[in-house]
């Protein structure tokens, strides 16, 4: 099983693959994603990951406050989608 991460604060600057490879020192990233503004394609500076169940807390741990591009991370399990 995989649980998503949520990511906020991202620089607007930051790629998907830049997200992917920053988070991969701190364990394995199955998938990676970025919110984006629909009508001008530009990052809205949150996004997601998914990482395994055995992995998820310990990232959260290791990256929540570090700073990427001069901004720190928020990171923590993401909340469910309200219908």
């Amino acid at each position: 099983m995989s649980k998503t991460l949520y990511v906020g604060n991202i620089p607007w600057s930051t790629k998907e693959d830049d997200l992917q490879q920053f988070f991969s020192q701190f364990g394995k990233i199955e998938e990676c994603r970025i919110i984006t503004e629909r009508s001008t394609g530009r990052s809205r500076g949150y996004g997601f990951i998914e990482v395994s169940d055995d992995e998820a807390a310990l990232i959260v741990e290791k990256a929540n406050g570090v700073e990427l591009e001069g901004r720190k991370l928020v990171v923590n399990e993401a909340k469910p989608r309200e219908q």
